[in-house]
Parts: C-alpha cells; sequence; structure tokens
C-alpha cells in the first residue's frame, strides 16, 4: 500500500465501525418521529363554545366542562406532523476583479412557511379552531384586517430523542394560519381524516433543548 493509500485510509473514515463511533458520539441518529410541538392559539380562539355540538354530545352522554377548552396539550398530541423551516439567504451579482468575474453578495433572507397535519376526530376539534383562527386574520364580513396581537401566536417546534427528550428547538416568532386545506370525504376509503395548515410568521429563532422547552411551555400557558 502507498503512502497516498494509507494517507486516505486514514483520513478518510470509510469503514462501518468508524461511521458507528461517529453516530455513537453524537448521541444517535435523529429520528422524523420524535417531535414536539407547542401552539396556543389566540384568546378568542381558546373557547370552544359551540352550542349544537354541545347539544350531540349531551345527548350522547359524552358531555365532559373539559371539551369547551382547546386545550394546548391536546393540540400538541393530535399533530401528526410537520418540520423544521428552511431558510434561504438571497443574493445579488456584482462585478469583481473587471467585468468578466462576478461574486455573490448576501441581500436579505427568507423564511420557509410551515405545514402541519393534525388528526380530526369526530367533533372536528381542529377544524372548527382553526375556522375561528383563521377568522381572527381578515373579518370575512367586513373584509378588515385585525391588530397582529389578535392573530399571532408564538410556535415552538422541537426535536426529541429515543428518550424523547427535547435536543433541538425552534421557536416561530407571531405565526398565523394562512392556508387550511380541504378534508376529503370518500366513501370507498376507511383512512382517518386529517387536516392541514400552513402558517407564516414574522421570524423564527433556534434553540436548545431545555431554552426551547421553558420557552414553549410559558407561550402555551400564556405567560
Amino acid at each position: 500500500m502507498s503512502f497516498i493509500q494509507k494517507l486516505r485510509q486514514s483520513v478518510n473514515p470509510t469503514k462501518i465501525d468508524d461511521f458507528k463511533a461517529t453516530i455513537g458520539k453524537h448521541q444517535g441518529l435523529a429520528r422524523g418521529n420524535r417531535f414536539l410541538i407547542y401552539m396556543r392559539p389566540p384568546e378568542q380562539s381558546i373557547l370552544n363554545i359551540d352550542i349544537s355540538n354541545i347539544a350531540i354530545s349531551a345527548l350522547s352522554g359524552n358531555f365532559k366542562a373539559s371539551s369547551l377548552i382547546n386545550d394546548p396539550r391536546d393540540i400538541a398530541l393530535l399533530c401528526d406532523s410537520t418540520s423544521l423551516p428552511g431558510r434561504q439567504i438571497q443574493t445579488m451579482d456584482n462585478p469583481h476583479l473587471g467585468f468578466r468575474n462576478t461574486i455573490k453578495h448576501p441581500t436579505q433572507y427568507f423564511n420557509e412557511d410551515v405545514e402541519f397535519t393534525f388528526h380530526l376526530t369526530n367533533d372536528y376539534y381542529m377544524r372548527k379552531m382553526f375556522d375561528k383562527w383563521m377568522g381572527l386574520v381578515i373579518n370575512q364580513e367586513t373584509f378588515l384586517k385585525n391588530y397582529d396581537e389578535v392573530y399571532t401566536s408564538d410556535i415552538t417546534i422541537q426535536q426529541l430523542n429515543a428518550e424523547n427528550m427535547p435536543v433541538y428547538g425552534v421557536k416561530l416568532k407571531n405565526a398565523f394560519p394562512i392556508t387550511m386545506g380541504g378534508v376529503e370525504l370518500n366513501n370507498g376509503s376507511s383512512e382517518t381524516q386529517k387536516l392541514s395548515i400552513t402558517f407564516t410568521y414574522e421570524d423564527f429563532e433556534p434553540a436548545g433543548g431545555i431554552s426551547s422547552t421553558f420557552g414553549g411551555i410559558k407561550d402555551a400557558i400564556g405567560l
């Protein structure tokens, strides 16, 4: 084996043991099904007072006073999928060392919108809540935009490890829903229904596991 081959072998971790050691050193591989969200809807969306739904629940014997409040913990449990947002830096081409060569200079950045998918229950809990939330953004009768503090809320998304401990978090600042996906009704389908909601936001900031947990709980209970 030549000197160059020995050098490449020592520099490039090609062996499976090296790969496993690297993974172990960094606490294992992250898994997409280990996550948690903290989402607290605006004050006007907290109350879940639907007379027809209350009457149906009472007649069926399933009425519970706790169902009158949109509990942030229920929202987290019903969240089926979401994503940590991406970010893109926009650049502008400028001349460099003469007109034949250009280089890119950063000018601004864009954040991706974030989509959440929720399980729908038979009381249409999530759909009704987002109907109210989106109704706060723009009044559907007067077509007037509301004040930002009325319809925006901070949302925390966390990546969890195998022990369900947070290892990374992102806080969406002043987020609000902009798109509610349709719900398909199909006689040929036996699958449970889901609702997709797309959020936009002012900005996002990364946070560590512990700090994002405290921040998320604080936002969720409205402190």
